[in-house]
């Protein structure tokens, strides 16, 4: 089985700057973080130094960025950051920043990949948690004509589409199939403002931090001069021919779809904040802050609903061992060998599968008018899927068994039958030490947990 461990970075960075909306000066930190911590924010320059979780759940304002909060603490503008750390594969990461939001930088994410990149990543021991998309699911805003869709497929990618209400910038669309290509491709984007939208937000009280140099400003509704050179002033920039219609930044555009691909670096920055990297193709219609929330939302409830996913099984495909192989390893026979084969198999985890019969010997007693597994025997299989996890790796397999010593955590959700396919999953909670092993086991029928167990074996030699 191929597995993939979380990743956190190898030691603390520093940036620095102005924040977008309150034009203070900012510092943030990024910080390694332990196993399953996921991502944090703490507000180093109040009392306490409060942490907020960094989940769609906790997203307050989606207005002119990604705002998170915990009670009356807040951190906005927290997208670019987020982005880097989602597409270059880090899981657990503490960030430390003295104010209210993230500094804007250039206005992209470039400067945070190019500080990833220099302090380095590392592997962790405990795995990566990917959530598999295993059918389509869809969020819209009929209001604006927002949607976002995301399909099966074996990696994370996405494309958005974009159709902007100018006639100066045309309907756009970007693609991200690998999230290795982030850093040349889309890291570079910088946030984009149109001038007609500029008035209201300085009257709003935002961007106070905003100029040439941080976001790319799209002149394309012709105002009177008088009204240019307003703005221009409030902006502290020289004034500008209010007839030139076009892009107004010191840097000119380093792609015709930069505006999208800067969608694009926003969607990825509001998925990290599902909680789990994901497997799955996303397509986005007119993206923006407020559509990515809801659909972050809307994934945090599936999987909550399929929080233990059934491994992915295809009958195709030849297995890691099949019954003779098993019968090599463990001494069970006929009628109780409970697994039929083995078709995923990594240092501390095992997939096997059973094809439960109506010819199966225990169905002749339990029950004659409803036949149903018993439960005992869901979890001896169970055991014996971990065995055979344990046993594989050992010298002269054939020559030791395992027996059980302690069964905790049991709980039967639903019943097995005849003509089921059954999953297990089983899973070492701790290295073997001493011949003692202690793993916990899962049984899936389709989708759906059947049966869960944590349980103890000892490894012992055959007399």
């Amino acid at each position: 089985m191929s597995q993939s461990k979380q990743k956190t970075l190898k030691g603390s960075f520093s940036l620095f700057g102005k924040g977008l909306h309150t034009g203070q000066s900012l510092t943030v930190t990024f910080n390694p973080a332990p196993e399953n911590t996921g991502y944090k924010i703490q507000r180093i320059d109040l009392d306490g130094q409060p942490v907020i979780e960094a989940i769609a759940e906790n997203v307050v304002d989606t207005q002119r960025g990604t705002v998170l909060a915990k009670g009356d603490i807040k951190v906005s503008t927290v997208e670019h950051g987020m982005s880097a750390l989602y597409a270059l594969g880090i899981d657990n990461c503490l960030i430390q920043v003295n104010g209210p939001e993230f500094p804007i930088l250039d206005g992209s994410a470039e400067m945070y990949v190019q500080k990833i990149q220099e302090i380095g990543i590392v592997e962790q021991n405990a795995e990566k948690d990917y959530y598999i998309i295993r059918k389509k699911i869809e969020v819209k805003d009929e209001a604006t004509g927002s949607c976002i869709t995301i399909l099966p497929d074996d990696q994370f990618s996405i494309t958005a589409m974009c159709s902007f209400n100018s006639k100066f910038i045309n309907s756009q669309f970007a693609t991200l199939d690998n999230m290795a290509d982030f850093p040349k491709e889309i890291s570079a984007a910088r946030t984009f403002v149109f001038v007609r939208d500029i008035m209201p937000l300085l009257q709003a009280n935002l961007i106070k931090g905003g100029d040439m140099d941080n976001a790319i400003v799209i002149y394309e509704r012709q105002v009177d001069q008088p009204t240019l050179d307003k703005l221009a002033d409030l902006l502290k920039v020289p004034h500008m021919d209010a007839t030139k219609i076009g892009y107004i930044q010191h840097r000119p555009l380093q792609w015709e779809n930069e505006c999208t691909r800067h969608k694009l670096l926003d969607i990825i920055g509001d998925m990290a904040l599902i909680g789990k990297p994901i497997k799955g193709r996303i397509i986005a219609t007119r993206p923006g802050h407020t559509i990515n929330n809801k659909f972050a939302r809307q994934m945090r409830k599936e999987i909550r609903k399929h929080e233990i996913q059934a491994p992915i099984y295809d009958p195709n495909e030849e297995p890691i061992m099949d019954n003779i192989k098993i019968r090599q390893l463990l001494p069970h026979r006929y009628p109780m060998q409970l697994v039929d084969k083995i078709i995923a198999m990594g240092p501390t985890s095992i997939v096997g599968v059973k094809n439960v019969t109506s010819n199966e010997p225990f169905f002749t007693g339990h029950f004659p008018q409803e036949p149903v597994m018993p439960g005992v025997l869901m979890v001896e299989a169970m055991s014996q899927c971990g065995a055979l996890l344990i046993l594989n790796q050992l010298e002269e397999p054939e020559r030791w068994s395992t027996y059980f010593v302690k069964i905790d955590d049991v709980k039967f959700r639903e019943k097995v039958v005849p003509g089921d396919t059954i999953l297990f999953r089983v899973e070492l909670l701790h290295p073997v030490r001493h011949g003692i092993s202690s793993m916990k086991g899962y049984m899936f029928v389709g989708d759906k947990v059947v049966a869960e167990a944590s349980f103890t074996g000892q490894i012992q030699k055959n007399k």
